[in-house]
């Protein structure tokens, strides 16, 4: 038995005793415990002269993530044992930082009958009531109670091999199997060979095989399971199948997300991996924002985490050839760019969350003025000039964009009419003028677009503090030119504690909104949707509150 003290040291049971029993430990016969369950902890006292509060553990149930009852290979032994997993909040002793998950097993000898059977009766006793009592405790987000997946419940486990260092698959195996298997979880492993085969495999996949479907990678694979999901004819069904993240990418936006949700302090690496492991076993199930896109060529798409467009989608892009650092990528990446910080020309618009101009709404530098004319707001043309090299050096002209398929013989608007998916009610198609109630923002030069709908753009990066999974809005940022190198960098330094709005940057922009436009300037340029590039070109964009599932623990 793990006999580590909690941060709060052991205190007694706050609720009455249901269960209460004198085992041996099960690696250590000559220690015997007296263990009560409550509805909400176990408690192991070990039976010793020892001063009780030395003695004394006191496990919430909440971070129980399963139990199991079994009796040993040896038939000569009527003894059975159950075991218990958990995986509460510690710090460690030795260093300052903030706690971690860790994994604390408990396991006991149950061996007073002389019957090998009603040994193990008893021990499958104890672990059914584990686990109905952890299963019973209540979990309220925001005062809603989650529902949570059925058990034993049945995955579907993609996991890319190639994401991050490329160490997914021992990640796996060093994790994660293990957890799966405590917490009783049945997962059927694919790992996955080429772009695009998860999203082939979920398109045909009868789903009624798996109660959800989880990724094992950066944020990229989401988003393939996603839209693979909405090409479906039964996507109205598909897309209510809980999904799950493990991160194991360079990114890991949706994960630290996720973690961040849970109210717990950031952590990285390995310890975020535990987190969502444990976030997963758990089983609560949430509602998430999924928003739509439409492309200048007539292609729709869905995005469950961030548009960008500027100096945030170049350092995505770029930083790819340092892929083998991790999650350091994007801060090498962050510095090359700032070394020669480009302008990027081009018209944005959007769709307040609040159709008046609420304080609430910009926390930076205010609303962008309304469009004097509206009727004539962002009408896609070539007319948009961009200043030559020798003019304006720095503007951008890198050439990353990435063709998607195209719809021949059909105009974009009704090709996006033929596409599955909920419909869009704010958005008129990209050929058209907007209505009057949008706002165009007046400057045409940009250092960054970012809209985000998750509070993280990678890891360490808190850009959306006050983002939730189902807020049913659209957290739009935007730089405009005249930001110095130094202000740039300050504001990305900040947002690593997600106190980059409160810079009183001049430069930095800050509005909830419901849809968006923006028309880029003609040239080359990047676009990125939930870190992967798209088309280039004019793109617009709905929330729709509520449409996907989540595993959000």
């Amino acid at each position: 038995m793990d006999r580590r003290r909690a941060d709060s040291d052991f205190i007694t049971a706050s609720s009455p005793v249901t269960l209460y029993g004198e085992f041996t430990q099960g690696n250590n016969r000559k220690v015997r415990c007296a263990v009560q369950l409550t509805e909400k902890d176990l408690v192991v006292q070990r039976l010793s002269s020892a001063p009780v509060g030395r003695n004394k553990v006191v496990l919430s149930l909440r971070e129980c993530v399963g139990c199991r009852a079994y009796r040993e290979d040896d038939k000569a032994d009527p003894s059975a044992y159950f075991a218990a997993y958990f995986y509460p909040l510690r710090k460690r002793r030795w260093m300052k930082c903030a706690p971690w998950r860790q994994r604390v097993e408990l396991c006991f000898r149950l061996a007073a009958l002389q019957e090998p059977h009603a040994n193990l009766e008893e021990a499958e006793k104890w672990a059914r009531a584990v686990r109905e009592r952890s299963a019973r405790q209540q979990h309220l987000r925001d005062g809603v109670l989650l529902s949570s997946l059925p058990r034993p419940c049945r995955l579907m486990l993609f996991v890319n091999p190639q994401s991050g260092k490329g160490q997914a698959l021992s990640l796996y195996d060093n994790h994660i199997r293990r957890m799966f298997n405590e917490a009783g979880v049945i997962h059927t492993l694919i790992i996955t060979e080429r772009q695009n085969h998860a999203r082939e495999r979920v398109r045909d996949a009868e789903l009624s095989q798996w109660d959800a479907l989880v990724i094992m990678s950066g944020d990229g694979l989401l988003h393939e399971v996603i839209n693979g999901l909405l090409e479906r004819p039964d996507w109205e069904e598909a897309i209510r199948t809980p999904l799950g993240i493990l991160p194991s990418g360079s990114g890991n936006a949706l994960a630290a997300s996720v973690h961040y949700y849970s109210g717990v302090p950031q952590v990285t690496s390995e310890e975020l991996l535990v987190s969502c492991g444990f976030l997963l076993c758990k089983g609560l199930v949430s509602h998430m924002d999924l928003v739509s896109l439409h492309l200048s060529s007539g292609d729709r798409l869905f995005s469950f985490l961030s548009l960008a467009w500027g100096f945030v989608a170049d350092v995505d892009v770029e930083s790819e050839k340092y892929r083998h650092a991790g999650a350091a990528r994007f801060t090498v990446g962050t510095l090359v760019r700032l070394a020669s910080l480009r302008i990027y020309k081009g018209k944005l618009a959007y769709l307040p969350a609040s159709r008046g101009r609420s304080k609430d709404n910009v926390l930076q530098k205010g609303a962008a003025a309304c469009c004097r004319n509206p009727a004539s707001c962002l009408e896609p043309s070539s007319s948009a000039k961009q200043p030559s090299e020798d003019s304006c050096p720095n503007t951008c002209h890198s050439n990353n964009s990435l063709k998607l398929r195209r719809t021949e013989g059909k105009s974009a608007q009704s090709a996006t009419k033929d596409l599955p998916g909920p419909p869009d009610t704010l958005l008129p198609p990209l050929d058209q003028p907007l209505p009057s109630d949008w706002v165009l923002v007046p400057e045409e030069d940009f250092v960054l677009m970012l809209a985000m709908y998750q509070s993280h753009l990678a890891e360490d990066l808190l850009a959306a503090p006050d983002a939730r999974l189902d807020d049913g809005v659209i957290h739009l940022f935007y730089v405009t030119a005249g930001i110095s190198r130094n202000a740039l960098l300050r504001l990305f330094l900040a947002m690593e504690k997600g106190t980059h709005l409160h810079t009183n940057c001049q430069h930095l922009v800050h509005v909830k909104v419901q849809a968006l436009r923006l028309e880029p300037g003609t040239g080359k340029g990047i676009i990125t949707v939930d870190g992967e590039v798209v088309e280039y070109g004019a793109i617009q964009a709905e929330v729709h509150g509520g449409l996907g599932r989540l595993i959000s623990g």
